[in-house]
Parts: structure tokens; C-alpha cells; sequence
């Protein structure tokens, strides 16, 4: 049983590792460049600054479900059999998964807020529709969005798994009282 949950967090770390990367790569490339008047506009995802922090979160992220998945392949590895008391670390594991997943879920919704800005405008703080002009860039942009939102998924997957890690190590009679081994 424990091998197989390993194994299904082994993968959904790999899935979301996958998409992380995915949406941070393809934001952090997109470029559109339009002759406007008579000079030359370039848009990029540093004309938007939530998406300059989305592709440095997602890498980040990305990272930290790389280390948990290492873990996951050491410990399928061996049986999955712990070494040692492993409340501590099922703790310290439950809670950067959960906050991993919060993180993601601000920026991503912060993206997704400055993208609906770029698509709309704003006319009274007299900011223009980007989208009007540049559409490749919007769309990639809302590719790369439909990807976080992906891999938000599976991290809740994941942090789903990473709960009930935790909470089976305690009885089912009494409130956070740890099972006698």
C-alpha cells in the first residue's frame, strides 16, 4: 500500500513538475513585436510584473517538487520504509506542500487577474487593450496560464496525498494523538 502511494506522488510531482516548467517556459519566451506609428513595440512578460514573479515562483516550485520527488524515488526504493521517527518530517512535508500550493495559487490568480487587465483595459486609468495589438502574445500568455492552472491541479493532488500521510500516522479515536507503534 505504502509503495503504491509513494509511487502515485512520484508521479503527480513529476506531472506537476512538468507543467510548472511548462508555464514558466513559455512566458518567460513569449515575445511579440509590432510596428506601431513608426517605431517598433516589443511586448514581453517584464511589461507585466505578476508574470515576471509567476516564472520565478514556477521555477522555484518546480525545484521543490524535483527534492520531494527525489525523496519519493529513495524511499520507493527501499520498500518504502522510513528510517527512524518520521512524524516530524510528514509535518515539515504536509506544510511546504501546502504552502507551495498556496504560492501558487496567489500568483497564478494574479496572472490571471493582469491578463484579463491586458485583454480588457482599463479606461479609467487611461491603460489600452494589449491584447488589440498584440493577440500571439495574449494567446501564448493564456496557454501558458491554462498550464499553471494544471499544475495547480495536481498540486492539489499532491497535497491531498501529503494529508493523508499525515494524519494516518495519528488514532482515529483520540484528537492528534499519535498511534502506538
Amino acid at each position: 500500500m505504502e509503495n503504491r502511494l509513494l509511487k502515485a506522488e512520484g508521479s503527480l510531482r513529476f506531472f506537476a513538475i512538468v507543467f510548472l516548467v511548462l508555464t514558466a517556459v513559455l512566458v518567460r519566451l513569449d515575445t511579440e513585436t509590432k510596428l506601431i506609428f513608426i517605431s517598433e513595440r516589443k511586448a514581453t512578460y517584464k511589461d507585466i510584473k505578476a508574470l515576471v514573479i509567476l516564472v520565478t515562483v514556477d521555477f522555484a516550485v518546480a525545484g521543490f517538487h524535483l527534492l520531494q520527488l527525489s525523496k519519493c524515488l529513495i524511499l520507493a526504493s527501499v520498500g518504502g520504509k522510513t528510517v527512524g521517527s518520521s512524524t516530524n518530517l510528514t509535518w515539515l512535508s504536509f506544510l511546504l506542500d501546502q504552502m507551495v500550493t498556496y504560492v501558487s495559487f496567489g500568483i497564478l490568480s494574479a496572472s490571471t487577474q493582469a491578463a484579463v487587465l491586458a485583454i480588457t483595459g482599463e479606461s479609467h486609468l487611461e491603460w489600452t487593450k494589449l491584447c488589440d495589438k498584440y493577440t500571439r502574445f495574449c494567446y501564448q500568455i493564456g496557454g501558458a496560464l491554462f498550464c499553471g492552472v494544471a499544475s495547480l491541479l495536481v498540486m492539489v493532488l499532491i497535497t491531498s496525498i501529503s494529508a493523508f500521510n499525515l494524519f494516518r500516522l495519528y488514532s482515529h479515536n483520540h484528537f492528534l494523538i499519535l498511534k502506538g507503534r
